[in-house]
């Protein structure tokens, strides 16, 4: 029997932040990058949420990070069309994208989190449909001429597209979705596409046959110029260096978020299914990794880090996760880095040792619906 592998490797993360001091998160989420690039991750990728504290615009915060790392890849999970202008969204990327090298994966959504704010606020195009942004978005991406004749600059006449142009970052777009909309939206325009821990449920009552019709419909859908590519996410904490009081704490946070994955939730006319978290050994976690029918060989693997978890915590999931269960799927790290490389000082005070910790038990807004939609 073939045992499934996981190609590529990385992780998706919110970058909380204590109340009233954002500076200590972004730092604490900046040194987590770099964590993620020594211990040989290919992707790191940041949330983008609004109206919480955590990283409301991730371009600037990818910009930031792509000047504190080299070679890994960087990636925005994902940004919500429906608050931004396509074509000055298109300008940051290509922005950033020049600044990390051409590292960066282009991260994007069709929803609005939060409803009616969009409207709240008297955004005249909140009736736009997502996905005529996100074709204003892509033509923008693509460096196409908003005029006929060049444009008289300082430097020259110039062609009036966005700069800077990247070309080819249009290949590196992928499509946060979930619903059957969204999935075949991003297979005929030829999109990478980003899956995350909840799903459209359709005639099934459990998460993972769902996710996989979803994933099937992408590749029988693709037509685009090169290679379909998926990516999922994952809640991932495995034990095996974990201390007892950290182990009774992912323990808990399991047991908090247990229930919504009993049977599909429904939002309007929508069936929505959520995935356990993998949490337990390694060897629990790799036997429902071998199980799960969308790590097929081909799949793309995110690990989504839990909100609100301490530093040390993150450190030992990701170590963990990257010595003792990726390489028994197959994964083998972007760089060579040895088994036993020093971590970014672990034992190193946070940047404000008087702030509160992050509260683990905060009600959050709907914390695993960055990559989707549940109204959409």
């Amino acid at each position: 029997m073939t045992v499934p592998s996981i190609p590529r490797a990385g992780l998706v993360f919110a970058g909380n932040h204590p109340e009233g001091e954002p500076g200590v998160g972004l730092e604490r989420a900046l040194r987590l990058f770099e964590l993620s690039e020594q211990l040989g991750y290919d992707v790191a990728g940041i949330r983008q949420r609004h109206l919480e504290r955590g990283v409301s615009s991730a371009l600037p915060f990818l910009a930031a990070a792509s000047q504190r790392t080299r070679v890994i890849r960087l990636e925005s999970d994902v940004v919500p069309l429906g608050y931004e202008t396509p074509f000055r969204l298109a300008e940051d990327f290509g922005t950033v994208d020049a600044l990390s090298g051409g590292r960066l994966n282009v991260g994007i959504s069709t929803s609005s989190p939060h409803g009616d704010l969009l409207a709240a606020l008297g955004r005249s195009d909140a009736a736009v449909d997502p996905y005529a942004l996100i074709e204003r978005f892509l033509e923008a991406l693509e460096g196409r001429a908003l005029a006929d004749d060049p444009l008289s600059t300082p430097y020259g006449p110039q062609v009036p597209r966005i700069e800077p142009h990247v070309p080819g970052l249009r290949d590196r777009v992928w499509l946060g979705g979930g619903s059957t909309r969204s999935v075949s939206w991003a297979a005929r325009h030829g999109l990478k596409l980003l899956l995350g821990n909840l799903t459209d449920a359709g005639a099934h009552d459990a998460f993972e046959p769902a996710q996989r019709d979803h994933i099937d419909q992408y590749y029988a859908e693709f037509a685009g110029d090169g290679e379909p590519v998926v990516g999922v996410e994952r809640v991932i904490v495995p034990t095996d260096s974990a201390t007892a009081e950290q182990r009774a704490h992912y323990a808990e946070y399991a047991a908090s978020r247990h229930e919504r994955t009993v049977a599909p939730a429904v939002f309007g006319s929508r069936r929505v299914a959520f995935q356990r978290d993998l949490i337990g050994s390694s060897e629990e976690i790799i036997e429902r990794l071998r199980d799960d029918p969308s790590i097929d060989g081909r799949t793309e693997l995110r690990v989504a880090l839990p909100y609100g978890f301490a530093d040390e915590e993150y450190r030992q999931i990701l170590a963990d996760i990257r010595h003792a269960v990726l390489p028994a799927l197959g994964w083998r790290p972007a760089r060579a880095v040895p088994a036993a490389a020093p971590l970014l000082n672990p034992a190193a005070p946070p940047l404000n040792p008087d702030a509160p910790p992050l509260n683990p038990d905060a009600a959050l807004l709907n914390p695993d619906a960055g990559l989707l939609n549940p109204a959409g």
